[in-house]
């Protein structure tokens, strides 16, 4: 279906509100966004303050009262952004669809289990949008290569993962051997707990070796923890070299995706073509 035809599918109000909600070109997009970002900030401060005892005694009617207003306020935004896309289904399956969706579920749960609520400090996540809003497209440009670069190593990060998930079940099996029971190593299980904070680097400091061949043997581990820290940037690092490309902020008419490349014919979230 060619761009055009694309658009015709939208009324009139449908293409308005579209280009509100998804486009950043126009004063009225533009104002909309960055309302709708100080309104995120809002919600996320609400949330923030609920948690505090000493607040929520003082002020939690108004608290409540506050937190629904944004509930309202995102659920009415939410189905305006479906009702501005051609398809709606494809727009709730994207990364920002699911934002969008996670940050209306939370209140509506606190109906069935109580604190549900405090999950609506999940909207921050739709603050990402200020680097469409912005128009700063250097960032949107980096913030892509580097999400393209993950999703391109994920098959040599999984066997990294795999390769120190068994390090650390043989490591903790090793210092179960040398420390024992009687130094506080009371299982394999809680030896790899103690093996995955030290060849982390964490050191949370709540088990610690009493051996000389614990402690030496704790050393190693460390020292290695730090070579290992260092493959999972080398592995993303080559894959941001292979990668390129200008990236453009144009949204999706169907779904309303935004990060395409420049010079991209059609979405890469629905594969409908772009204007």
């Amino acid at each position: 279906m060619p761009a055009e035809t694309q658009k015709d599918n939208l009324s009139p109000f449908r293409r308005k509100l579209h280009e509100i909600i998804f486009e950043a070109d126009t004063s009225a997009g533009r104002y909309f966004d960055i309302f709708l970002i100080l309104f995120i900030l809002a919600s996320v401060a609400t949330v923030m303050l609920d948690s505090v005892q000493s607040i929520r005694q003082d002020y939690a009617a108004a608290l409540d009262i506050l937190d629904w207003v944004f509930t309202v306020v995102f659920t009415l935004e939410y189905i305006a952004r479906l009702f501005a896309v051609t398809r709606p289904a494809a727009y709730a399956r994207s990364f920002y669809g699911l934002i969008d969706l996670l940050a209306v579920l939370p209140g509506y749960i606190s109906f069935v289990f109580p604190g549900a609520q405090y999950l609506s400090a999940v909207r921050i996540f739709r603050v990402l949008r200020v680097f469409r809003i912005l128009k700063l497209a250097h960032y949107l440009d980096e913030s892509d290569l580097l999400f393209n670069s993950i999703v391109a190593s994920r098959k040599r990060i999984t066997v990294f993962l795999m390769g120190v998930l068994t390090l650390v079940v043989f490591i903790g099996a090793i210092m179960y051997v040398i420390e024992g029971e009687e130094n506080g190593f009371t299982s394999i299980p809680l030896s790899i707990y103690w093996a995955v904070v030290t060849l982390t680097t964490v050191g949370y400091g709540d088990m610690s070796p009493k051996t000389s061949l614990g402690q030496a043997f704790s050393v190693m581990i460390m020292i290695i923890g730090y070579g290992i820290i260092a493959i999972p940037t080398g592995i993303v690092t080559h894959e941001m070299v292979r990668q390129g490309g200008s990236i453009s902020t144009r949204a999706c008419p169907a779904c309303g995706s935004d990060g395409h490349d420049d010079s991209a014919s059609f979405c890469k979230n629905c594969g409908a073509p772009l204007d």
